[in-house]
């Protein structure tokens, strides 16, 4: 990467938007996403960057409310269910998608109105509990929904052209802005890394881990070596 395109983005920040996933970004990766946590120490240079940047925004697979709560920083946007929050069209599929997680043995993430997530981190089995979920997968998409795999979790989602990347483009339009940073840990963020595309200034910021897909890191422009490491690069700006 140009290490000037961090400098150009931070010495006009109200010409720039700061975009960021939350879970394994924002907050490490856990066993029981309820037991995430943002550190401290990144919630205050988010804190700092509201006042700077002309936009800072949460977009995560959590509801919005939850990103929020999670995240606790006053003046960030949130945008929840990547993107299908914005979407006035998820509505119609919300009592289709309550249905289906009834038929499935399995628990879904609570809070989800316009999607479904099937985690299996703490499984015993997990090549078995992967392969139910195929399962699962399979009858989602006979049925007209969209499944898709995230670390260690199977999403559903309604058949709607919306995803994270729609969101960073509606986000930056509203705003006006045609400069951002988008930072992400996992498959769903190539999408709103593919958002940036066509942007003065395009900074795409890959969180590396073990189980972070391998595109991620191909597609960035800076990779990243954890939670910690993001932080620094929060510093910077």
């Amino acid at each position: 990467m140009d290490p000037s395109l961090l400098t150009r983005l931070a010495e006009e920040p109200a010409r720039a938007a700061i975009l960021l996933d939350v879970d394994g970004t924002l907050a490490p990766i856990v066993e029981h996403p309820e037991d995430a946590r943002v550190p401290d120490e990144i919630k205050a240079e988010l804190v700092r960057l509201v006042g700077r940047y002309g936009l800072v925004a949460c977009i995560s697979g959590r509801p919005g409310e939850a990103a929020a709560r999670l995240v606790g920083v006053e003046g960030i946007r949130y945008v929840g269910e990547h993107g299908l929050e914005l979407d006035p069209e998820a509505e119609r599929w919300a009592e289709r998608l309550r249905a289906f997680a009834r038929s499935v043995d399995w628990p879904a993430e609570e809070g989800k109105r316009f999607s479904l997530s099937f985690h299996y981190r703490t499984a015993s089995d997990q090549e078995a509990a992967r392969a139910e979920l195929e399962q699962v997968a399979g009858r989602a998409l006979a049925q007209g929904f969209r499944p898709r795999w995230g670390r260690k979790v199977l999403e559903i989602r309604p058949p709607l052209d919306v995803d994270k990347g729609t969101a960073v483009r509606r986000l930056l339009e509203e705003a006006g802005l045609r400069r951002a940073l988008y930072a992400g840990d996992d498959t769903t963020d190539l999408d709103a890394f593919r958002g940036l595309d066509g942007l003065e200034i395009a900074v795409r910021v890959a969180v590396a881990s073990d189980e972070a897909p391998n595109d991620l890191g191909r597609a960035a422009d800076l990779v990243l070596g954890g939670t910690e490491a993001l932080g620094e690069l929060l510093r910077q700006l």
